[in-house]
């Protein structure tokens, strides 16, 4: 994917729109800070920066990691699914 920021309000709105936190990313993932670090030690989703008590990520690798968390959750735990229906 390429990107074509050229001046500097449209990095900013960049920023805010598609950079995330860990705090941000989780509450979109919908896991745990233990399962997000599992996910960031195991390489299973790799932070564009870290720093020294958190990290940034990039929206499209976060929403790409929720598709196929949800596909997971489907197969493996099709009660779930059940659950939240009965829930409506």
């Amino acid at each position: 994917m390429k990107y074509h920021l050229y001046t500097r309000e449209e990095v900013e709105k960049f920023i805010i729109e598609e950079v995330l936190t860990t705090s941000e990313a989780i509450k979109i993932l919908g896991v745990t800070r233990q399962r997000m670090s599992q996910l960031i030690s195991s390489g299973k989703l790799t932070p564009v920066k870290k720093l020294r008590g958190d990290s940034l990520f990039l929206r499209v690798d976060i929403e790409a990691k929720k598709a196929e968390l949800e596909e997971l959750r489907k197969k493996y735990r099709p009660y779930e699914q059940d659950d939240l229906k009965g829930a409506k």
